[in-house]
């Protein structure tokens, strides 16, 4: 008797661990496979090695702002029959299906936690390899953007539960904002409504500051690097009279806009130098307008690490950059109790091309047919 109370004890611990759930998964969900930004593509021979290698070429392309070649992801392939239980474990998915007989358009479908967590999975259905090819081509950028911000938005999670307290402090106290820098930001210097802080091997470093809203012409790459030049001069200059930050070739940088929390950012992204010395690297920034002080705060991130790669680190800082939150938000959040942090929109093609989905158990067994 005690045997099988026994019995129906675990049965009733193993069904209710089952059914509890943290981010609408289950306990026992195992954990993806996999390294950040490294994705796993199922496709056959026909798809992957046709001429035109459209997949392959859009997932090869190289991270933009990196003063060397350092591609976007790194590239897996397998092939359908080989999908099995251990491979759909993979943290980051493209599976494409091509079919004339089940489909008559391109369709864009995708997943989260199918299998495993943290875990994405995109697929792609054609009618024939042609319209992939030119489908695959005309959204290259969405598909990057796709798992680029979905590995962002693993980080801040990451950072939610570990990130430098000293720093959001200084922020909270400087700006009355609040941010999430990696925990192994110790230094730090203030200047006149500046801030900046870095980890002790100075590879990783952070800066904010402010200044008045004049007008809409803030957000322009011109005005944006004039004015982070004559910042940067001031507030960190070199180790001799006539060394100092700046901007590196102006041509090199991006900009562009974003929806960060419901609200406009720019974003500008490029390589520093310092004048004067053989210094440099990549940089980060985002720019924001806090309403209740009329003035333009921005957070900035760069990395100096010479002969060593930077995507990883800079992707970090950059996720890092987006859980900038204003005085605004602050309160509002304090208020309602919103859940924080917010997730960075996917990005994807157009609505009607689109469909969120729910991957089945027999979704693998199907593709091996």
């Amino acid at each position: 008797m005690k045997l099988v109370s026994y019995f129906f004890s675990l049965t009733f611990a193993a069904l209710s661990l089952a059914s509890c759930s943290k981010d609408g998964k289950s306990l026992i969900t195992p954990v993806s496979s996999g390294r950040p930004y490294e994705v796993m593509v199922v496709a056959d021979d026909r798809c992957w090695m046709s001429p035109d290698s459209a997949l392959y070429h859009v997932l090869d392309t190289d991270v933009p702002g990196l003063p060397q070649a350092e591609r976007s992801f790194r590239i897996s392939r397998v092939r359908p029959a080989h999908f099995d239980r251990t491979m759909r474990l993979f943290r980051n998915i493209i599976m494409v299906d091509i079919n004339p007989e089940k489909y008559t358009q391109v369709r864009f479908k995708y997943t989260r936690d199918a299998y495993a967590s943290p875990q994405m999975i995109m697929t792609i259905q054609a009618p024939s390899q042609m319209e992939f090819a030119d489908y695959v081509s005309r959204n290259g950028q969405v598909i990057v953007d796709f798992f680029t911000r979905a590995e962002m938005n693993r980080q801040v999670k990451l950072f939610e539960k570990k990130h430098s307290p000293m720093v959001a402090a200084k922020v909270g106290s400087l700006f009355g904002c609040d941010i999430w820098m990696p925990a192994e930001m110790e230094s730090s210097k203030e200047g006149q409504n500046f801030f900046w802080a870095s980890t002790n091997l100075n590879d990783m470093n952070f800066v904010m500051y402010s200044y008045p809203f004049r007008s809409n012409d803030t957000f322009t790459k011109e005005y944006f690097i004039h004015k982070r030049d004559s910042v940067m001069k001031v507030n960190l200059p070199g180790y001799k009279e006539g060394v100092y930050m700046q901007t590196a070739d102006s041509a090199l940088v991006e900009v562009r806009d974003l929806n960060l929390h419901g609200d406009y950012a720019f974003e500008a992204r490029g390589l520093w130098e310092m004048n004067g010395d053989a210094m440099g690297g990549p940089f980060v920034s985002i720019v924001r307008v806090d309403r209740q002080s009329a003035n333009v705060i921005v957070a900035e991130c760069f990395v100096y690490n010479p002969g060593k790669l930077k995507r990883d680190q800079m992707r970090k800082l950059n996720a890092a950059l987006y859980t900038l939150r204003l005085p605004e938000e602050l309160a509002a959040a304090s208020q309602k109790l919103d859940e924080y942090p917010a997730e960075l929109p996917l990005k994807l093609p157009s609505d009607d091309e689109v469909q969120e989905m729910q991957v089945d158990e027999t979704a693998v067994d199907n593709n091996k047919k």
